[in-house]
């Protein structure tokens, strides 16, 4: 999911699809790169989890998947926490070392 997420193009395409379903036609219409290229686009968030595609017809409606992006959003932020934990327990370690410290 990151390295699909890692594409400013990619970007732009879930934030196209966020707040509404959109043909592929339409998502290619806001890009001055080819209809080959926006699919391939679409097909490597698809793929990854991000979007989903339905048919209506010959047509291919994208959408995000929010939970997909939700997972993503917490796996990242476990590492922030992990960080912080690390920061938390060196710090307090550091206060007891100095509260022992001869004056």
């Amino acid at each position: 999911m990151l390295k699909a997420l890692a594409d400013p193009r990619r970007q732009q395409i879930l934030r196209l699809v966020w707040n509404a379903e959109h043909a592929a036609g339409e998502v290619a219409a806001q890009f001055e790169i080819s209809r080959p290229a926006v699919s391939k686009h679409l097909r490597v968030l698809r793929e990854a989890g991000l979007i989903a595609e339905r048919r209506n017809g010959t047509q291919r409606l994208y959408r995000a998947r929010r939970q997909s992006l939700e997972d993503v959003r917490r796996f990242v932020e476990s590492f922030w926490d992990d960080g912080l934990a690390a920061v938390k327990r060196a710090s307090e370690a550091d206060a007891r070392a100095r509260r022992n410290l001869p004056r």
